[in-house]
């Protein structure tokens, strides 16, 4: 879930599990999701906030801060009819087995999840209509770097007060630089310095109902056509 590292480069994650399996980070205080219901979570802020299924068509390009369990792209890919693209940018890769340990709790995902760790670690990993590149590393030196646009992102690393760098307005104006004209975000954040810095780098932001506790969570669209 995090997309910050302290050397530049891919770290080890820091773990420990509650609540029967929930992998909480160390370094940032954080679960990589909701104690309450991750996938549920995961539909209602990255899918909807998206407004997915609907948008996808052949070549559709989702881009996502904080990798973390997967848990994203496996919803994505449960959902997905048509091919498309997901690059996501990721500073502590989990191991297989902490993979495992994490899929555990979405049995319903079992079989795409088991196609996630059999590819993981290639440069391209494919799980249902899902073609998946991992970009390891700190954002801050490989979004900049990154060729690709995204038609939608999901921006997902941990909470803005834990790990305030990735939030940052230079990553955010990074996202939007690599945004496809009428491209979105969703988050489930709602911080106000995020949500200006969004504002900064061309979206229209909004604020929604977010996800159980949550009150607001933020979506937002770029000026432009969006293509097809």
């Amino acid at each position: 879930m995090s997309a910050l590292s302290d050397s530049g480069g891919p770290g080890q994650p820091q773990l420990e599990w509650r609540d029967g399996g929930v992998p909480v980070s160390t370094r940032f205080d954080d679960p990589y999701f909701s104690l309450s219901g991750g996938l549920a979570e995961t539909r209602h802020v990255f899918l909807a906030g998206n407004d997915l299924p609907d948008r996808l068509h052949p070549g559709f390009h989702i881009a996502e801060l904080g990798f973390g369990t997967g848990l994203n792209c496996l919803a994505l890919a449960q959902i997905a009819q048509v091919p498309v693209r997901m690059t996501s940018f990721e500073a502590f890769p989990m191991d297989r087995d902490q993979m495992a340990r994490a899929h555990a709790a979405f049995p319903e995902l079992g079989d795409l999840a088991a196609g996630l760790r059999a590819g993981w670690g290639q440069p391209v990993i494919r799980i249902g209509q899902v073609e998946l590149t991992v970009i390891a590393g700190d954002v801050r030196q490989t979004l900049p770097d990154w060729p690709g646009r995204a038609d939608a992102w999901f921006l997902d690393g941990f909470s803005p007060a834990r790990n305030p760098e990735m939030w940052s307005g230079p990553v955010m104006a990074a996202v939007g630089e690599h945004t496809a004209p009428g491209g979105t975000f969703a988050t489930y954040t709602a911080a106000g310095h995020v949500r200006r810095a969004l504002e900064q780098a061309g979206f229209s932001v909004q604020r929604r109902p977010g996800f159980g506790t949550k009150r607001h969570m933020s979506v937002g669209r770029i000026a432009g056509e969006a293509r097809r």
